[in-house]
């Protein structure tokens, strides 16, 4: 077998090969069932950058047992929050490629092309690079949508486009933006964001920024999500004229028994009800697109809980989406990296 895949036509004149953007985002299953979200989980949960226990033992965990129990209990779960065009994170995330690309072209970068792609699911990372490819592009950046950086999400996503280098002969020039957890433009559409929730539906108590959790032997092993997490949390406050008493960081998502970053998402917000607080707004910094953990797991479960420990309101502010100043904030960090400029927040740093 060749080690390295037949190379596409070079393009007749140097000016037709194109520059591309492409942005990556976690994966989803194909359909909400129980098969679907085993092929999901199997590849998810097979990477050694997501679960960081020696392969052997993992191994027997998550076909002897995971596999077994947990897509069915998924399956119910992403079945409450799909969309008629698809998965929630799906959806989103190809809005936001055709709205980058429509408002790239509007400022006048053009042959620009912008893709998307699933580090887990469809559409690969692979295939889509191999498409871009194909159409003559030389220079690709990955934007992997993940504001704060993690060695389980940011670096496996460069895993994953490393793979695919290792197959190819003629290489195009590829780059990466690391993280964005402090540019200006992505702090100012969360503010404004969350200041158009209070518009609408008036300011809660408190304000809580839930993260996606990780593993706190990571965050002791050297990974600078927490650390990028808080720091984003205090722009955000900073931006909204917050005092510290009104809003507070929590995470979310935990999986297994072993100790994740703290404090833990429902469990604050359980206390929060018993101590008096009768109204929460809640808003999730660390995503861009709402998916399950987002519509599902705060939207639905969170809320639940709050109002069982005696809240009364609880507001789950949407995540950045199809937001234009979203858009706007994605398109100024893409073209810093492609024109080799520090952004504002990486020059004060």
């Amino acid at each position: 077998m060749p080690r390295f895949r037949p190379e596409p036509a070079h393009p007749a004149n140097p000016a037709d090969a194109h520059t591309a953007i492409l942005l990556v985002n976690l994966g989803t299953p194909e359909a909400p069932t129980a098969a679907a979200l085993r092929r999901y989980l199997r590849q998810f949960l097979s990477d050694p950058r997501v679960v960081e226990i020696p392969r052997p033992i993992w191994w027997l965990v998550l076909n002897g047992i995971i596999l077994n129990t947990r897509p069915a209990k998924s399956a119910r779960k992403y079945a409450q929050v799909w969309m008629p065009e698809g998965s929630p994170l799906k959806v989103h995330t190809e809005r936001q490629a055709k709205l980058l690309a429509g408002l790239l072209g509007e400022r006048g970068a053009r042959g620009l092309r912008v893709e998307w792609a699933m580090r887990y699911g469809a559409p690969s990372i692979g295939d889509t690079l191999d498409r871009l490819k194909a159409a003559g592009c030389q220079r690709i950046l990955i934007v992997p949508l993940y504001p704060q950086y993690a060695a389980s999400t940011t670096a496996s996503v460069m895993d994953e486009v490393a793979g695919w280098m290792r197959s190819v002969r003629n290489l195009p020039q590829l780059d990466f933006v690391r993280d964005y957890h402090d540019h200006p433009r992505y702090i100012a559409a969360l503010a404004a964001s969350v200041r158009r929730h209070w518009a609408d539906n008036g300011q809660a108590e408190k304000l809580v920024m839930s993260f996606h959790g990780l593993p706190q032997r990571s965050s002791e092993l050297g990974d600078p999500y927490q650390t990028e997490c808080l720091a984003t949390a205090r722009l955000l406050a900073q931006a909204l004229n917050l005092a510290e008493d009104r809003c507070l960081v929590t995470f979310q998502s935990r999986f297994g028994p072993a100790k994740w970053l703290q404090p833990y998402t429902q469990p604050t917000l359980e206390r929060l009800a018993r101590e008096g607080v009768k109204s929460v707004d809640l808003v999730c910094p660390g995503f861009v697109a709402d998916c399950l953990e987002t519509l599902e797991e705060i939207a639905i479960e969170c809320r639940s809980a709050f109002l069982a420990e005696g809240g009364q309101t609880f507001n789950y502010i949407p995540c950045l989406n199809e937001n234009p100043a979203w858009i706007d904030a994605l398109a100024d960090i893409s073209l810093a990296r492609l024109n080799n400029r520090s952004t504002a927040a990486e020059s004060n740093r």
